[in-house]
């Protein structure tokens, strides 16, 4: 019995697969949200770096505005009287310092006033270099706060003799607007201030 074998038909040969890669527009839309990602991290880090110096000037203007509260209880009958002639804490203070009536460092200071203006000189100089374009309004005031809740600088001269400090600075904002009530709170400025503490300096009884 003969056996024919079919002769094997060679198999066709596969297709090659098609080039894959990515086009120049591909590697375009990739680095355009990789741009972005990249700018919103940079945004946050420099929120981040800006809310850190806030904290930091808020932290130094509530310690100062605590020494301060120590300096007028060491000359209490100065720092009770209400008028700003005879009492050189009260201050509105946007950048010059008062005149200097003497050095207790250098020389004793013979009266009370003049350790009360001493200190509150030496004091302003040092609110001056810790807080940028700082203000300082020191005063008799029983509403430091307006109608609706926010800090103002007027003071309305405190009829029950309190006494508080109101500290600001300027501040820095993505607003370009001069105007923006928190962006400055230099010297002509409408800013409001940052810090209000209240100073108990003693009493007359």
């Amino acid at each position: 019995m003969k056996i024919t074998v079919a002769p094997i038909r060679p198999l066709g040969r596969p297709h090659p697969i098609a080039a894959r890669g990515f086009s120049l527009l591909e590697v375009l839309v990739a680095i355009v949200v990789l741009s972005f990602g990249v700018l919103g991290v940079v945004g946050l880090q420099a929120m981040a770096m800006q809310a850190n110096k806030e904290t930091r000037y808020q932290s130094a203007a509530v310690v100062l505005g605590r020494e301060l509260g120590d300096m007028m209880r060491g000359t209490k009958n100065i720092a009770i009287d209400t008028s700003a002639a005879q009492n050189p804490y009260l201050v509105d203070f946007t950048g010059t310092l008062p005149a200097a009536a003497g050095d207790c460092f250098a020389a004793a200071c013979v009266s009370p006033l003049t350790v009360a203006q001493f200190n509150m000189r030496e004091w302003l100089q040092r609110v001056d270099q810790a807080l940028p374009g700082a203000r300082v309004v020191v005063c008799f005031d029983d509403a430091p706060y307006d109608a609706s809740g926010r800090p103002r600088w007027a003071c309305d001269g405190g009829a029950t003799g309190t006494a508080v400090v109101k500290i600001g600075w300027a501040r820095q904002s993505a607003n370009v607007n001069a105007t923006d009530l928190d962006r400055v709170t230099g010297a002509g400025a409408t800013g409001v201030p940052s810090v209000i503490l209240p100073l108990t300096a003693g009493s007359t009884q």
